[in-house]
């Protein structure tokens, strides 16, 4: 994340120009329609809808804060999922279609930094802005445009590089044409000042704006200074950029509409404690991601990516990609895992498999090579396309983890390279014990209140945490880096193992 400079910093703030608020609209049917045909992408790439009473509040306050933006029938055009994701994210696409996940609400003390982020990703609708990001989106899918050209020449002219229907055609679907990702700092500023005008509007302080955006830029500072987080999926903070001259500028703008800075606590009672119980990192049954290593419980099932790699667990698959700046002839490859019943047929597991690429679901003869993998059956296939200069190979593995059970590794290398390195993360796939399987618990939120000998070394050591527990307290209740004593009597969030 890069930061500005202090003389950048002040231009920004002393610049800010008036709000241009956008007239009285309706959300247009092709809107509607587009929005409605990504929606149910959008949900399973970040681990689906999440079920808890939060949820309710997620739309709640969604829908009083989206009622000041001039958009019209708002109860009936605007739909606000929570996701069951453990990655701090917020976006919109056209339609009316808001999301925020669970580790996003987990970093909020109160319910006016909820409206502030809801609001913002208003505004983005309200200004049209996934209009401009068209031809940007098109380039962004989780595969890239060079695996599309890839598959394409594999596959034949039906092929849209799509790999298991979660990156491709989906993937643009998913990142609403990429646009989540592409924002101008322009388009960002303005999405903050219409948050900000649509949650004054509906009751709340737009101070807030700077806590919540302060909040964010912590914990992107945390998150990079954490070793083994294999993650590759963007934060909210990284894909809004530049938090901390956001933070400068929300106060600016709070004052411009006649209100100081938030009070000394920020913490809302009752909002924090509708957050108990809610789960948090990952949720066992979607799998679990510890540094390089990601487990399954559900069917028992292990598997470690390479140093340079990074994943994203999505609801029905996890896609494996290279983490940026690792430099050239490290980290070329990609893959996604994906899997389930079947019928006893790893070739037929096969044939799906090189059918989900192919748009058309028309594939030549694939003829797979038997083997095992740590004692499973396993079958696979490479197929190999040309795109100019550029050879590429696809490769499909099929492993029967049970007699109704296979999963399967969809790996693309450059040509000759087989599996590449990617080749640990195939052979390493394994299976654990159920013992090992049963001792996998989520973190949940909880939420206490500290007593008079309570310190944040005290609440620290409550976290279900082995590692910088007292910086993650910190940024998880929004405390100033270097805060030692509590409040007796103040309310505050841990992160504990779910019983």
């Amino acid at each position: 994340m890069k930061r500005l400079a202090l003389a950048g910093l002040m231009a920004l703030t002393a610049a800010a120009p008036p709000i241009n608020m956008p007239g009285p609209q309706a959300i247009s049917p092709d809107d509607r329609a587009t929005g409605a045909k990504a929606h149910p992408d959008m949900v399973s790439e970040y681990g689906g809808a999440y079920a808890g009473p939060q949820a309710a509040m997620v739309r709640r306050v969604g829908l009083r804060v989206a009622g000041q933006s001039g958009i019209s029938n708002v109860e009936r055009d605007f739909t606000f999922t929570l996701l069951n994701s453990p990655v701090e994210n917020a976006f919109a696409i056209p339609g009316g279609y808001v999301y925020t996940t669970r580790a996003l609400l987990a970093l909020m003390n109160n319910e006016d930094e909820l409206g502030f982020v809801l609001g913002h990703e208003t505004g983005h609708i309200a200004a049209r802005h996934s209009e401009k990001r068209q031809q940007v989106a098109q380039r962004s899918t989780l595969l890239g445009a060079l695996g599309q050209a890839v598959l394409g020449s594999v596959l034949g002219g039906g092929a849209i590089g799509q790999l298991g229907n979660q990156i491709g055609q989906a993937g643009i679907n998913r990142l609403v044409a990429g646009h989540v990702m592409a924002y101008s700092r322009g388009e960002e500023f303005e999405a903050d000042d219409l948050g900000g005008v649509y949650m004054q509007k509906a009751g709340y302080n737009p101070a807030y704006a700077s806590t919540m955006l302060a909040s964010l830029a912590a914990q992107t500072g945390l998150e990079s200074r954490l070793a083994g987080n294999a993650r590759t999926t963007p934060g909210w903070a990284m894909s809004h950029p530049n938090p901390e001259a956001r933070v400068t500028r929300a106060l600016d703008r709070a004052r411009q509409m006649g209100i100081g800075a938030p009070p000394g606590s920020k913490a809302n009672e009752a909002f924090l404690l509708s957050l108990r119980g809610m789960i948090y990192d990952d949720d066992p049954q979607q799998g679990v991601i510890e540094g390089q290593t990601f487990t399954y419980p559900p069917d028992r099932l292990r598997f470690t990516v390479p140093a340079g790699y990074g994943m994203s667990n999505g609801s029905d698959a996890v896609t494996i990609t290279a983490k940026a700046g690792n430099g050239q002839g490290h980290g070329q490859g990609q893959a996604i895992f994906t899997g389930g019943a079947y019928k006893g047929d790893l070739g037929a597991v096969l044939r799906a498999r090189f059918k989900a690429i192919a748009k058309d679901g028309q594939v030549g003869e694939i003829k797979g090579i038997p083997g095992t993998i740590n004692g499973m059956p396993s079958m696979s296939a490479s197929l190999r396309g040309n795109t100019g200069s550029t050879t590429m190979d696809l490769t499909v593995v099929a492993i029967a983890v049970a007699p109704e059970r296979a999963y399967a590794f969809t790996v693309m290398q450059p040509a000759g390279q087989g599996l590449g390195d990617l080749a640990p993360l195939v052979n390493g796939f394994t299976r654990i014990t159920p013992a090992q399987a049963a001792a996998i618990r989520p973190r949940i939120v909880d939420v206490v209140r500290a007593g008079p000998g309570d310190t944040v070394a005290t609440m620290a050591a409550r976290m279900a945490y082995n590692d910088n527990a007292a910086e993650r307290f910190l940024v998880l209740n929004g405390l100033p880096a270097g805060t030692t004593r509590l409040t007796p009597g103040s309310m505050v969030k841990l992160v504990v193992w779910k019983r």
